[in-house]
């Protein structure tokens, strides 16, 4: 299977330009996903990839060719849309049939191969009925094995589940994952759901308004975000981004709410803290699972108040007043904090993130310790 490869692609609409120079490499036989809000031109690239768009400038390239001018049946490669586009007056086995109809192969080879994709997609009693004999998840795996019957160079697959009810979802991502792993045809994946995007792929990159703002596996996305966006778009509670300050010298350290982190540079990394100068206006993230809370005796500069619990299965996201901030932590299902309950607070210092107010840029910074501000 070929990587597939960008070199400086724009797209543009009249005078609208929604994808930005746009440079990146998907390695061979790699689950790629490009994730970001709707409308952030992520669908666009998987049509300049199949043909269906042209390059407005620069290249694509499958495996070093070239295919930036290829016609869409030049570029061997298989998509599979948000809407299933079935055959509706066909059965599961003549939509499966149809790729290699096409191309003239042999009656009997077709069958087998028919067969052999609906074995990989639990198809195989569903052959004999029509789309709408079938469940949405049914001809969602249809469409699946009509494009995997082609076994095209690469794998296209635009928002393929966001039709499908939560269970129908989790259950097809699952059988996704499992095709690539026994397939390992490379795949460029489009969604918004930042956990699809998690969850299915070996790496991704967050898109916004054209540009892409990070590219990495779903750990080094999560755990060290490159920018605001990122951080905020990442996650799942959202982050809490409050204001903050980092104060330079000898013993730097970021006030932020009432309290105080000390802070030491990233081992290689060019940090601010080794600079002199006036104090510069950050923003600190936190992550809820980051929120360590507790009902017992605690400092006042770190009190908050719970202002709302919310049950979500075997967790409760706890919502909380921090003098004039509001964030939230994640505790265990059967925690007993209540509305108006007083807590104190601490941080995973380690696990905080800091990013510069101006730019949103990520600052390579990490906690050393947590205290209250003096």
């Amino acid at each position: 299977m070929p990587d597939v490869r960008f070199e400086r692609v724009a797209k543009r609409y009249g005078t609208r330009l929604v994808i930005h120079d746009l440079s990146l490499s998907v390695r061979d036989g790699e689950f790629f996903t490009l994730v970001g809000p709707s409308g952030c031109g992520k669908s666009t690239v998987l049509n300049l990839v199949a043909g269906l768009e042209p390059v407005s400038s620069g290249d694509i390239y499958f495996g070093g060719r070239q295919i930036t001018f290829l016609s869409p049946k030049d570029r061997d490669v298989a998509m599979v849309f948000q809407s299933y586009a079935l055959y509706p007056h066909k059965t599961v086995a003549e939509n499966l049939a149809f790729p290699l109809q096409l191309r003239k192969r042999h009656a009997a080879l077709i069958e087998s191969e028919v067969c052999r994709i609906a074995g990989l997609l639990g198809l195989g009693g569903l052959l004999g009925k029509k789309p709408a004999e079938i469940s949405g998840g049914e001809r969602q795996r249809v469409a699946l094995g009509r494009a995997l019957i082609r076994e095209p160079a690469v794998f296209l697959m635009d928002e393929p589940l966001s039709n499908l009810d939560a269970h129908l979802r989790i259950q097809t991502r699952s059988e996704i994952k499992r095709l690539h792993a026994h397939l390992k045809t490379t795949t460029l994946y489009v969604t918004h759901d930042q956990e699809e995007a998690l969850s299915l792929s070996d790496r991704l990159a967050v898109v916004n308004a054209g540009v892409v703002q990070q590219v990495g596996t779903p750990g080094e996305i999560y755990r060290f975000p490159a920018n605001v966006f990122v951080a905020q778009f990442i996650g799942n509670p959202r982050i809490t981004l409050l204001p903050g300050r980092l104060h330079a010298g000898p013993a730097p350290y970021v006030e932020f709410g009432q309290a105080r982190l000390l802070v030491t540079s990233v081992p290689g990394a060019a940090g601010p803290v080794h600079t002199g100068g006036s104090p510069r206006d950050t923003v600190v993230g936190i992550r809820p699972e980051d929120v360590l809370m507790t009902a017992g005796a605690f400092d006042p500069a770190l009190a908050a108040v719970v202002t709302d619990v919310v049950p979500v299965g075997g967790l409760s996201w706890v919502d909380l007043r921090w003098g004039t901030h509001d964030l939230r932590a994640l505790a265990s299902g059967d925690s007993r904090f209540t509305p108006n309950q007083p807590v104190g607070l601490s941080f995973a210092a380690a696990r905080l993130h800091l990013f510069d107010a101006r730019s949103g840029e990520r600052i390579p910074l990490q906690g050393a310790a947590l205290t209250p501000a003096q």
